[in-house]
This record gives C-alpha cells, sequence and structure tokens, in this order.
C-alpha cells in the first residue's frame, strides 16, 4: 500500500513524508502486437519486436525482431535483425541477420553477418561485408 501512495505522490498512511524512490528508466523497446496492423514509418533508438502486421519503413538504432506470425512489408534499417516471419523488403543491419527456420525474405539484404536456420528461405540479393573501421578521429 505504501509503493501506491508513493505512486501518487501523497505520504504513507501515517503521513510522514516519503522521499522519493530512485526508479530505473524503463527499457527501450516496442512491442507491435498480434493482431495489430500499422503503416508508416519508424524511427528512433532502442529495440523492437513485430508480432503483427507493419508496412513502411523502420530506421532504428537497435535489433528489431520479426516474429513467427508477424508480417512485415518494409525497409529495415538496424543494428541487427532476426527474422522468424515473413519479410518483404530491403534490409541493412551494421551488425547481424538471423533467419530462423520458420523464416523468410524476399528482397535485398546487406549487412555484416548472415546467419539462416533449416528452412528458412531467402530470395533476392544478398551481400554480407564486415562493418568498415571506424578512424581513429571519427566520431560515432
Amino acid at each position: 500500500m505504501k509503493a501506491l501512495w508513493q505512486f501518487f505522490g501523497l505520504s504513507d498512511q501515517n503521513g510522514d513524508e516519503q522521499p522519493p524512490e530512485e526508479v530505473p528508466a524503463p527499457p527501450r523497446a516496442t512491442v507491435i502486437g498480434p493482431g495489430v496492423s500499422i503503416k508508416g514509418e519508424l524511427r528512433g533508438d532502442g529495440a523492437l519486436t513485430m508480432l503483427g502486421q507493419f508496412e513502411g519503413e523502420v530506421v532504428l538504432n537497435g535489433a528489431v525482431h520479426i516474429g513467427p506470425d508477424a508480417r512485415v512489408d518494409a525497409n529495415i534499417t538496424a543494428s541487427d535483425i532476426i527474422i522468424a516471419g515473413a519479410v518483404r523488403g530491403n534490409l541493412s543491419a551494421e551488425g547481424r541477420v538471423e533467419i530462423l527456420g520458420s523464416g523468410s525474405l524476399t528482397g535485398t539484404l546487406k549487412s555484416g553477418s548472415l546467419s539462416a536456420g533449416t528452412g528458412a528461405t531467402v530470395k533476392g540479393e544478398v551481400w554480407v561485408e564486415p562493418p568498415a573501421p571506424r578512424e581513429a578521429g571519427a566520431r560515432s
């Protein structure tokens, strides 16, 4: 009950003022749930998990996970991309792209690393090359 009182910014039942507790920042993750269909553009930082349908463009500084029942028709740029569902579009990942056995990709893929599970399908162009080394004076 004490936590509930603090949540609303009130004192506890005894009338004593309680110092505010430090609450850790929530992880930066977004979930597009099953049964949800979105058209548009997603940009930002943090992880994204798609379990529903998405059409458009995704540009994230974070990982993108495509769930087994997800249907995605989009260009995706992210640090890592893991596919368990169906994706149609152009993918670009600084790190790795992993296509699980239930996953399929139709489109162009450019990544530093690629792995595909047994049963995965890939139709299109694939470029796998390690990321270019950063110059000593370059900013990230």
